[in-house]
């Protein structure tokens, strides 16, 4: 690249913000997502997160499946100027039996917004996330949700994050009062006070605010007594025993930032939203193998153009029945139209209708920068983990695959729409949707997953999409693992089978864990994986 192309790409990549939302179900951080969208000047009306009818839907939850239930089920992309930023927030489902996809997904991101609701605390799904992002060394800031509602201490959820997740806690603001008498947050760094005065119902717009120095002799007299009483000793505790903030230390991953606020009424949210653009690293470079088995490092403005693909999603939008594959841009510019090198094809792909994205909307693109989301036209030849370049020479870290946990038969319940069924089935597979299984003599197959919900949305997608209505027998199997060794001497319980799945790997089920655990301690000389 000449030293001007250089130059820019430096600057367009510092701009960039790229992030991913993790949570347990249910803890807001596709609310949190939506007003993002609000503060930057999006979308006007923030939209509830639900399936009533006389809702607003939320932006970010595109599929039909999500907005009659009211879930993330798939990872969406936006891309967005926030202020003089660049934000591409990747929006990930929270249930446990889609972790997959937002282990993928998690790969794109430089940093993650770790939401916790207020009354629950740190929950499971939480934990598995975050030890994701800690196995990535991914920075987390935190956002304590719905503050406005009744919940624990603030103090107790700060010793939480830290006795469960074991990283050091700072709170660089502070609620005034919760539940009912949640008023505002204290900038600690500047002892300046926002005071929420007046909010739009259901936090459809921002709420007017009243910033104060925590020192103004007014401010005693706008709280309650209680409240200013507590905020004050809370305050005076943090000082004399609380972590202190480091930039270094939290994109180090060894302290998280904490913030507080309600992201139904919008309390405390721009403040976050200004805090993170200023915290949160931008587009960093990534590792990649080379042919010769070493591991070099590519920097995202002094390498030309490269990307991988985290992704695969059909059938976004009804308009538009394609394949989109989803591509972190990792070093130097794309421009519209240019011609690739595909890593895994072995041959070239001209990457012609780029687009970014707000939730299903598509935005034609003519450039993108290190840290970009950007959707292409999948032509049939990506497949999730796929590396494209204009050099060739290396290819980024392959994306595992999550051990399936559950497994059907499944068949069409009309036979006269095999074809269909075959389309709709293979595409999902090509998504990591589900994963396919065969017998070692190909006669039989069936498919597999992480999590039961995954075969409900595999069902619901062949009908809405496909218009195929299936037949799904759910297995005895509990339990799977990837066998490295020779199949014919592994000794296997006579209640459980040996198959292979799409790359052909042999996969052991299991009816149980226990099962799985016995094998393991019966063949020292074979390795069962849990990741492939």
């Amino acid at each position: 690249m000449t030293p001007q192309l250089t130059q820019e790409v430096y600057v367009a990549a510092k701009k960039r913000r790229t992030f991913a939302i993790i949570s347990h179900p249910d803890a807001g951080k596709t609310t949190l997502t939506e007003k993002l969208l609000l503060y930057s000047g999006m979308v006007r009306t923030a939209g509830m997160v639900g399936a009533r009818k006389s809702r607003k839907l939320a932006t970010s939850d595109w599929m039909a499946m999500e907005q009659e239930r009211g879930i993330s089920i798939t990872s969406s992309a936006m891309q967005f100027p926030y202020k003089d930023i660049i934000i591409n927030v990747l929006d990930t489902p929270g249930h446990q039996d889609f972790c997959e996809d937002t282990y993928r997904t998690l790969t794109a991101a430089d940093s993650a917004i770790m939401v916790i609701d207020a009354a629950k605390g740190v929950e499971t799904q939480t934990r598995k996330l975050f030890e994701v992002c800690r196995l990535r060394k991914i920075p987390v800031l935190t956002f304590i949700n719905k503050m406005d509602l009744e919940g624990r201490p603030p103090l107790d959820l700060m010793t939480e994050v830290e006795e469960v997740l074991g990283i050091h806690a700072s709170a660089v603001d502070w609620p005034v009062g919760s539940g009912s008498e949640f008023r505002g947050v204290v900038n600690r760094e500047h002892r300046q006070l926002l005071l929420f005065t007046k909010t739009a119902s259901a936090g459809a717009s921002r709420p007017d605010l009243m910033e104060l120095p925590l020192d103004d002799p007014s401010v005693k007299g706008r709280l309650s007594p209680y409240v200013w009483n507590q905020l004050k000793h809370d305050l005076e505790l943090l000082e004399v025993a609380g972590n202190p903030f480091s930039l270094d230390a939290f994109q180090n991953g060894e302290v998280t930032p904490v913030f507080f606020g309600s992201a139904l009424t919008n309390f405390g949210v721009e403040a976050f939203f200004d805090a993170f653009v200023k915290l949160a690293p931008a587009a960093q470079g990534r590792l990649a193998d080379t042919p010769d088995g070493q591991e070099v490092f590519l920097d995202p403005a002094e390498t030309p153009f490269s990307a991988y693909v985290f992704k695969l999603q059909a059938n976004m939008n009804p308009r538009h029945r394609d394949s989109t594959a989803f591509l972190r841009v990792c070093s130097g510019r794309f421009d519209r139209d240019m011609v690739v090198k595909h890593h895994q094809g072995k041959g070239k792909v001209r990457l012609s209708r780029p687009h970014s994205m707000v939730a299903k909307d598509r935005n034609t693109l003519d450039v993108a920068y290190p840290g970009d989301i950007i959707g292409i036209i999948n032509p049939g030849v990506f497949q999730i983990g796929d590396t494209i370049s204009l050099t060739d020479g290396f290819n980024y870290k392959p994306l595992p695959q999550f051990q399936p946990e559950v497994f059907a038969h499944v068949r069409p319940a009309d036979t006269t729409m095999r074809k269909s069924f075959d389309k709709g089935l293979n595409q999902l597979i090509l998504e990591g949707t589900i994963q396919i299984l065969r017998t070692l003599d190909d006669l039989d197959f069936f498919i597999g997953a992480v999590g039961r919900l995954q075969f409900d949305v595999l069902e619901f997608r062949l009908k809405s999409e496909y218009r195929v209505d299936v037949l799904l027998d759910i297995m005895s199997y509990e339990a799977s693992a990837w066998l490295e060794g020779p199949v014919e001497t592994f000794k296997i319980p006579s209640d459980e089978v040996i198959v292979k799945d799409g790359r052909g790997r042999p996969v052991v089920l299991f009816r149980s864990p226990w099962s799985k655990n016995y094998a393991r301690k019966h063949n020292p000389d074979h390795t069962l994986l849990d990741m492939g």
